[in-house]
């Protein structure tokens, strides 16, 4: 009788597992889609598809899920880039509570939610909002992952852009060059990312009446760029 009990508890367990994959493989083939919908520009259609992404996996794996916090992460940068910010903001925070609860304050990709907010509120001109969300991904990303890595390199520019943004121009100096200094060293002088970084700190100095230095800059990042769009 207990055997029997057992075997039919195991089916049961057998059935739950294989409709949780089953679903897991809708997931990601509707993130799949997104993608590909997103490279086509196609930002309406992959609005519906996310949105779709986000109700399966709360569905499937529950409200706190990290397929959960993804989904909301992916639905938030595309409303973001159709202007809805109220929206976006909603679920870019549900994103990070998810991550902060289910990994810690200090994970790498909880400084991935912060800089995605961060990025929403500077869109939106809310730069002392912005800031500390900045900062803070910068401190995480350098933590854990040492001070050279290229996600301090892009949280570095993002923090001198938004001092550039506000006429911070002494603070934002030294977080331009800083980033610069490790694309360089981690994908090499002529790598087009490098040539970014450069046009950054250029156009800077233009606005600052650093016009030989910004024209040094943006000869070497003209020339970087063309070089990559040759080979």
């Amino acid at each position: 009788m207990r055997y029997g009990r057992f075997l039919t508890a195991l089916a049961l367990c057998l059935v739950v597992a294989s409709t949780v994959l089953a679903q897991q493989e809708k997931w990601n083939e509707l993130n799949q889609q997104i993608v590909r919908l997103c490279r086509d520009k196609k930002y309406a259609e992959a609005t519906r598809i996310a949105e779709m992404s986000l109700e399966v996996a709360e569905a499937t794996f529950g409200a706190d899920h990290p397929n959960v916090a993804a989904s909301l992460n992916n639905l938030a940068a595309l409303y973001k880039s159709q202007g809805k910010y109220a929206e976006a903001e909603t679920m870019y925070k549900r994103s990070l509570a998810i991550k902060e609860e289910e990994l810690g304050p200090e994970h790498p990709q909880v400084a991935t939610s912060l800089n995605n907010l961060g990025t929403l509120y500077k869109a939106q001109g809310k730069y002392s909002e912005a800031e500390p969300l900045y900062k803070n991904a910068l401190k995480i990303w350098e933590r854990e992952l040492g001070p050279e890595n290229p996600h301090v390199a892009a949280s570095l520019n993002n923090l001198a852009l938004l001092y550039d943004a506000q006429g911070k121009y002494a603070e934002a100096e030294p977080l331009y060059k800083r980033s610069l200094a490790i694309w360089e060293k981690k994908l090499g002088p002529e790598h087009p990312q490098v040539g970014a970084s450069l046009n950054d700190l250029a156009a800077m100095y233009r606005k600052i009446g650093k016009q030989e230095e910004a024209s040094i800059l943006e000869q070497r990042a003209k020339s970087i760029i063309s070089r990559s769009g040759n080979r």
